[in-house]
């Protein structure tokens, strides 16, 4: 099964286990993404289903290989007779991604995401947050109104001053 994707606009044709290179997406590697604007699925031997514009609950999961960055760019600028030259390079900032799985229903990656988080969650429970004492609270409290304090000192207008033009006149 195939897919024809969408991200940082442009489209991929992908399938299970290629690797693509696309526009920075966020995420440290090894970390599984979940890319939802699938425009397109086909199969061999099979019409393919076309997205107006997009499949509903079509879904690709991917694996993030590497954050990296392209091959530069060179920026060249030049206006004849004019001495004006202007050299900048640029390199795009790309993520590879492995495709793991081209799902129709998107149903098989949303289950094993469950699937995982349950486990996570059974063996280790974090402890809940302490609410805020009254001596903690009673202390931004203060601290707060001396930074206010000093906001409205600073905020006063200098006194005016009489000016050599008002003495002559007199």
């Amino acid at each position: 099964m195939f897919a024809v994707i969408r991200t940082g606009g442009k489209q991929y044709k992908v399938a299970k286990d290629d690797i693509i290179t696309v526009e920075k997406l966020l995420g440290e590697p090894g970390e599984k993404v979940q890319l939802g604007d699938v425009l397109m699925l086909g199969e061999e031997g099979k019409a393919p289903t076309v997205g107006a514009p997009l499949v509903q609950k079509a879904a690709v999961t991917a694996e993030i290989v590497e954050q990296g960055k392209g091959d530069k760019v060179i920026v060249f600028k030049k206006k004849r007779r004019h001495n004006y030259r202007r050299t900048k390079g640029h390199r795009q900032e790309q993520t590879t991604l492995k495709i793991l799985e081209v799902s129709a229903t998107g149903t098989k990656a949303a289950a094993k995401k469950t699937a995982a988080s349950k486990a996570d969650g059974a063996g280790g429970a974090k402890p809940a947050k302490k609410a805020p004492t009254k001596k903690t609270a009673a202390k931004k409290e203060t601290a707060a109104s001396k930074t206010a304090a000093k906001k409205t000192a600073a905020k006063k207008a200098p006194a005016k001053k009489d000016s050599a033009k008002d003495t002559d006149k007199e």
